[in-house]
């Protein structure tokens, strides 16, 4: 049965005009040009000196270009976009009160659910849904962050913008960057990252045998190895070394297991030590 997650820590982007599809294919890290009515695109805004910013799907319709973003990041992801505009005939516009972004797994999606495309970073992960307000058969949006803890799924609130690099949360596993695509801000760091194997920590699902904290250091003995980004129950996803994964980890006296998802791609045992 499917099964369907109000997400209102999501809000909506309206990029309209003419050149949106060119305009935002040149900042961030996948190719928006592959957004079509029923397929989204998952990406990301990086910073100059390629460090995350934000994520966010890429939805097209015939007039615009719908974002499905953080909300809590909205104004910003504006007024960086903004700034690049020049003589870009391109309008941005927070379009949150008109749409509810939900999330459907375990089925296909409601019909008539509104604008729908599956999730472009795993099958398992589902569908994305574009409503004009939230679906009165809504399950918590609880449900689905244990739905996408389980997959190891990231999430804005998940990351440090201005320090994680996207391919420690996943983005190059997750269809969350194009390597053949032309120049975006931040391009040479991250495909630097990727041929020369400079990621050393990774952002990995977890479990405990009691619920975790809310946040917290991960300790290897007395060595710290990671934090705690984000706990609910017994699941979380945490940001730990690659060198500290067959280690016995904790956060303070609990005892935290690392439960590698079958996307993640991690480097041989000779490439971990020399990381």
């Amino acid at each position: 049965m499917t099964i369907v997650a109000y997400l209102p820590d999501r809000g909506v982007i309206d990029l309209s005009g003419p050149d949106r599809v060119a305009f935002l294919q040149g900042l961030v890290t996948n190719d928006v040009s592959r957004a079509h009515p029923g397929t989204c695109v998952w990406t990301a805004l990086l910073t100059p000196q390629g460090r995350y910013r934000a994520e966010f799907f890429v939805f097209a319709t015939e007039s615009s270009l719908l974002l499905d973003a953080p909300r809590d990041a909205i104004a910003d992801i504006i007024t960086r976009l903004s700034r690049f505009k020049l003589r870009s005939k391109v309008v941005l516009t927070d379009r949150s009160a008109d749409y509810a972004v939900h999330a459907a797994w375990n089925g296909p999606p409601p019909e008539s659910a509104g604008i729908t495309a599956p999730d472009p970073r795993l099958a398992e992960a589902g569908h994305r849904i574009l409503a004009p307000a939230p679906r009165a058969d809504s399950a918590e949006p609880s449900a689905y962050r244990a739905h996408r803890l389980a997959l190891g799924l990231p999430d804005h609130g998940d990351l440090e913008p201005d320090k994680t690099l996207p391919m420690e949360a996943g983005f190059g596993e997750l269809h969350g960057i194009d390597w053949e695509k032309g120049c975006y801000m931040g391009q040479e760091l991250t495909a630097r990252t990727r041929y020369r194997g400079l990621v050393k920590r990774r952002l990995i699902p977890i479990t405990a045998s009691t619920d975790l904290p809310t946040s917290g250091s991960i300790t290897s003995g007395e060595r710290n190895v990671g934090d705690l980004c984000i706990a609910q129950g017994q699941q979380g996803l945490a940001m730990l070394r690659l060198d500290a994964l067959d280690q016995h980890l904790q956060i303070g006296d609990l005892t935290i297991t690392p439960n590698l998802p079958h996307w993640l791609s991690l480097p041989a045992p000779s490439e971990k030590a020399q990381a």
